[in-house]
């Protein structure tokens, strides 16, 4: 009785990876059919409906405040 080992270590990893391949596929069916389900239920609320021009606001001295760090940074990198 000869078993030719690489041969079944090739079916086995075959059988895992397909496997593996399957269960991410699913996983991708499921977590958009979540995404619906839970937007039809839960919608965002957009933006006019929050606080107008506080957002706006925030959104835009978050960003100076950001480009003030990665200035600093390049600043002190270049030193």
């Amino acid at each position: 009785m000869e078993i030719n080992l690489i041969a079944e270590g090739f079916k086995f990893m075959v059988l895992g990876m397909s496997t593996v391949f399957m269960f991410l596929i699913l996983l991708v069916f499921i977590l958009n059919i979540q995404a619906k389900v839970l937007t039809k239920f839960f919608p965002q609320k957009s933006v006019a409906e929050n606080a107008g021009g506080k957002v706006a606001r925030a959104k835009s001295t978050d960003n100076l405040a950001v480009v003030a760090a990665i200035a600093a940074t390049l600043k002190t990198y270049k030193k």
